[in-house]
């Protein structure tokens, strides 16, 4: 006989009562109307599908997971990859005429901006943005888009291997030769946020910049968390554009790592996700945008040390409060038009 708790009968005894209680979720916490309609025409669609390509696969993972708990009989199956490789899968999907995506996130926002200019997005506003943090609540003015992520992107050191002291303080610090084959950073031609970073560092410093620091011979990988698993491995000492929540997660777990702040600034990656038009489960998608920008999504997050996206829940153990940092970011034109170039000259320059 299966055991119900108390919550799943009070959750299942609210269903039964329709409009006379309001439903609760499987976490315990009360469904507001507008989720409540959403929910129980999400429920009949049953699935979302989600293209993932801000969290890592364990943070996407523990939001697909928050989602079906928080709105059970609605599952989210995650298909989680670096962004470039998403928009790619999204691509392919757009060519053979295939249905199979219903909300797309990225850290590069050109890809939101170009979806929009291709008509190949629904126009919804999650209500629950409102509680969002205000200098992100507005991500696209005529709703075809919604700010879902806030990435910061610094440096980090392994400390048995640098010390504080000798660690660099600045990005222009990476082009001493003294970090020769101690360097480690993903690659714009998958990473998102490194194509972000990228336009932003030749924004500041020209490409010269990345001839030089081609010199210094970093390990390229994929993804901007390749870096992380580098540093715990000893395998190079610095990370270079790392995300600081994989960072505190992994320093949480007891590896010698230690977050720098550059003193140009933190690359901040004020990430959308949207719902296209043709999502085969256009209820559940906007439920799911609704959950996005939720309390409960933001502390989901938080416990895997990624910034929150709303005011009224903390910011993870161990970093700085955003008030205190200093953030770089171009602007939405600037990634669209740049990270492809960069791209480029990123493949020419390295090689890889």
């Amino acid at each position: 006989m299966r055991h119900v708790t108390k919550r799943r009968f009070l959750a299942a005894a609210a269903g039964a009562l329709g409009g006379l209680a309001v439903p609760i979720g499987a976490d315990g916490q009360e469904m507001p109307p507008h989720e409540r309609e959403l929910y129980e025409a999400a429920k009949r669609e049953g699935e979302i599908t989600w293209y993932s390509g801000q969290y890592s696969a364990e943070g996407s993972e523990a939001v697909g997971r928050g989602f079906g708990e928080r709105y059970p009989g609605v599952r989210c199956n995650v298909v989680r990859s670096t962004s470039q490789v998403a928009f790619q899968r999204l691509s392919q999907d757009a060519r053979a005429r295939v249905a199979q995506c219903d909300v797309f996130s990225s850290t590069n926002s050109g890809h939101l901006t170009q979806l929009k200019r291709e008509g190949r997005l629904t126009q919804f506003r999650p209500r629950n943005a409102d509680g969002m943090l205000e200098q992100i609540r507005v991500a696209d003015p005529e709703n075809f888009y919604q700010t879902t992520f806030l990435g910061l992107f610094q440096l980090a050191h392994n400390t048995q291997k640098v010390g504080e002291a000798e660690a660099p303080k600045s990005w222009t610090d990476l082009l001493d030769p003294k970090w020769r084959d101690q360097l480690a950073v993903g690659h714009p031609g998958f990473s998102g946020a490194i194509g972000v970073w990228a336009v932003q560092m030749r924004k500041m410093y020209g490409w010269d910049y990345f001839k030089k620091l081609e010199r210094n011979r970093p390990q390229i990988g994929r993804s901007s968390q390749d870096p992380v698993t580098l540093l715990n491995a000893g395998e190079r000492t610095v990370g270079v554009c790392v995300p600081a929540g994989t960072t505190l997660l992994s320093i949480a777990r007891g590896n010698p790592l230690r977050i720098i702040y550059p003193e140009e600034g933190v690359l901040a990656t004020i990430s959308p996700s949207g719902i296209l038009r043709n999502a085969p489960h256009p209820n559940a998608a906007k439920l799911f945008m609704e959950y996005q920008a939720s309390k409960e999504m933001s502390q989901v997050i938080r416990g895997l040390y990624a910034e929150p996206l709303r005011p009224d829940v903390p910011g993870p153990e161990g970093s700085l409060p955003l008030d205190q940092i200093k953030l770089l970011a171009p602007s939405l034109e600037e990634q669209e038009k740049g990270v492809p170039e960069v791209r480029d000259l990123w493949r020419d320059t390295f090689g890889v």
